[in-house]
């Protein structure tokens, strides 16, 4: 079987863990390194530059299997292809490097991230802190916090423990909504080219059920990579889930919020419908056009 992914640290961790499982489940298995458009620079607003290459990989029948952080796969993918199966989910959370938490920083400090979403949040939080572009791999974005060109990072906490750097987190941004799917892995295949049992050793049921209704939440919302958005769904007993959605401004002035519980299909859905209702749809609406100044 051959897996492709990203060349990253963090991407070859990733494939190396789905390898591992699916070799002592006893496949042949063959990580194969593809350059995506985001790896050569492709613009933020291009939603799918870091799986378009993959993808494209997967239809020419290059490789079997594409290994993918789900937050950064679109709501809608290619004909031909599905996704087949969801690792079981790491911390979902936002972590912050440099400070213990968002609220033990003093005013004025630079806080550096590369992500709408978390630039929203921040200052829908702390509208006192600057938000600065810190841009590259984990390793290149903690060598910068060190070099001080912020006094904190805030960075996804699945991904440094993935790379072992979990000591680098101060603390975990609870009142942040992380983004879809964020944590998780999505294994992406042609449709029809693997039945459900033998990927077995490597999808978790409820781990998939979440980052499904996260991805439906989003899809619903029509929500964009131009625009900040969270969606997160829990397990919370008796077979039902509960999600919370949160759309704001990129400037943190404006935002909304709400938590659903309830049966895990159609849960996404009708988060999504609650969050329209009470004016999501215009609150995307203004955080395109002011990015697009």
């Amino acid at each position: 079987m051959r897996v492709g992914t990203r060349a990253s640290a963090l991407a070859l961790a990733q494939a190396g863990w789905v390898a591992d499982r699916l070799r002592r489940a006893g496949d042949d298995v063959e990580i194969v390194e593809i350059t995506t458009l985001g790896d050569r620079g492709a613009p933020v607003q291009d939603k799918s530059r870091w799986v378009s290459e993959l993808e494209r990989a997967l239809l020419d029948g290059r490789i079997d299997l594409a290994v993918h952080s789900a937050k950064d796969v679109p709501t809608e993918l290619e004909e031909g292809l599905e996704l087949v199966a969801v690792p079981e989910r790491a911390d979902a959370r936002d972590a912050i490097c440099g400070a213990a938490g968002l609220d033990a920083l003093p005013r004025g400090a630079r806080v550096g991230t590369s992500s709408l979403r978390r630039t929203a949040q921040i200052r829908a939080l702390r509208d006192d802190v600057e938000v600065v572009s810190l841009r590259g791999n984990v390793d290149t974005r903690l060598r910068k916090l060190a070099d001080g060109e912020a006094e904190a990072l805030v960075l996804a906490l699945a991904g440094l423990q993935r790379l072992g750097r979990a000591d680098a987190a101060g603390g975990v941004i609870d009142e942040f909504v992380p983004a879809a799917g964020q944590g998780a892995l999505a294994l992406e295949a042609r449709v029809g080219a693997f039945d459900g049992g033998r990927l077995a050793a490597v999808n978790h049921p409820p781990s998939q059920a979440c980052v499904t209704a996260e991805r439906h939440l989003v899809h619903a919302l029509g929500a964009s990579c131009n625009t900040p958005v969270g969606a997160h769904a829990r397990w919370v007993g008796e077979g039902r889930l509960q999600i919370a959605g949160w759309v704001g401004l990129p400037d943190g002035s404006a935002w909304l919020r709400d938590t659903v519980t309830g049966d895990p299909v159609g849960i996404g859905l009708e988060c999504a419908q609650r969050m329209l209702a009470a004016g999501a749809a215009e609150l995307l609406a203004r955080a395109e056009a002011e990015l697009a100044v």
